[in-house]
């Protein structure tokens, strides 16, 4: 069945169209079909088909290489942009310590300015209710020797009107007596 077949098939082609004898150098398509057949023998004689598989194992070869370093290449990509997320993410967690430490040395700071100025108010003020208070008595006591200096000159001009010579001259000597009884 085979060989019909074949034979079936020689008998269908277009060799078979020429005029004249098919095996006949005269026959044109026989001659390209010889042509042909020690074509392909040569090219089976120089391993060219070997030569063409070789050199497309190679190419895929190089190809699958080429896939191979560019997985690696990816890999190496992720692994990287992972190592910088990290980072990122390591470097914006300092970033918000620090404005959170900043913000609560702000706060301190403005807390330690509050209460430095309130001790200073109230420094100033202590100052200020203790200048005042000095001066009301150092007033007080300017009252006090001026009210003593004119009640001194008072009585010192009621007595001066009061007394006369020998009351005077006795009063002079009972004030000596005691000077005297008081520094003995």
């Amino acid at each position: 069945m085979k060989k019909l077949s074949i034979l079936l098939a020689l008998l269908a082609s277009p060799a078979m169209a020429a005029s004249g004898p098919f095996f006949s150098l005269q026959n044109t398509n026989f001659v390209v079909l010889i042509a042909f057949i020690a074509f392909i023998g040569i090219l089976v004689y120089m391993k060219v088909p070997a030569k063409l598989t070789g050199m497309l194992d190679a190419r895929a070869a190089a190809i699958k290489a080429e896939l191979d370093e560019a997985r690696a290449l990816r890999e190496e990509a992720k692994s990287i942009l992972a190592t910088y997320e990290r980072r990122q993410k390591e470097v914006q967690e300092q970033a918000d310590r620090i404005v959170s430490a900043a913000r609560e040395e702000a706060l301190a700071a403005a807390a330690q300015a509050k209460e430095d100025l309130k001790a200073s108010i109230a420094r100033r003020m202590a100052s200020a209710t203790e200048q005042i208070a000095s001066a009301e008595a150092a007033a007080i006591r300017q009252v006090r020797e001026q009210a003593v200096a004119v009640a001194v000159a008072a009585a010192g001009d009621v007595l001066s009107k009061q007394m006369t010579a020998d009351a005077v001259s006795t009063s002079i000597d009972e004030a000596i007596a005691q000077v005297e009884a008081r520094l003995h």
